[in-house]
């Protein structure tokens, strides 16, 4: 197994480490939350980075990282709509998660019809990615950052520029499938 690949399956393996700590009754466990997203969403780049940098890309890889990313960002968001409990909260994780699975499932149907190219990671999506990621480190830290910092207020409009970017990401997927989508 590749650094690469071990990395991503640190990354899924994180997932269940990050729900318990979640549901700890402590007054830290948004610190350690916070800090396990983290370093899930760093294994995020260095597997990437590494695969190429070491010459270790494989179809398995490529298959595995969007799968983990996916994962563990519908994870967070689950959890922070079950202790938000508000529309503020539900509807752009709603657009988010929606976004992922109608995206790799047109990503899966494209690569079946042997026309995968047209709908491979791009820029769109790395911004997108970016961005859910913030919202999501900012929304679970939850305090105010040195005392100030109102990280809450700014994880809502980092979570509401994600979904934005979401469904501008689908659409750029969608553009480029659709000749492919209407002759089907």
């Amino acid at each position: 197994m590749t650094t690469a690949t071990s990395l991503t399956f640190l990354r899924i393996a994180l997932i269940p480490v990050f729900v318990a700590f979640f549901y700890l009754p402590v007054s830290w466990s948004n610190i350690a939350v916070t800090a396990i997203f983290s370093i899930a969403a760093i294994t995020d780049w260095l597997d990437g980075y590494l695969a190429r940098k070491m010459n270790q890309t494989s179809a398995f890889g490529a298959f595995l990282d969007p799968v983990a990313d996916k994962l563990m960002v519908a994870a967070a968001l689950v959890l922070l709509v079950e202790v938000s409990a508000t529309a503020w909260m539900a509807v752009p994780a709603v657009i988010i998660i929606g976004r992922e699975i109608a995206v790799s499932a047109l990503r899966e149907w494209m690569a079946e019809i042997g026309q995968g190219n047209l709908v491979a990671v791009n820029m769109w999506g790395k911004v997108k990615t970016a961005a859910q990621i913030t919202a999501i480190i900012l929304l679970l830290y939850r305090e105010p950052l040195f005392g100030v910092i109102p990280t809450e207020m700014l994880g809502y409009i980092a979570l509401y520029i994600a979904a934005a970017l979401t469904l501008w990401s689908m659409w750029e997927y969608l553009r480029k499938a659709w000749p492919i989508l209407r002759d089907a």
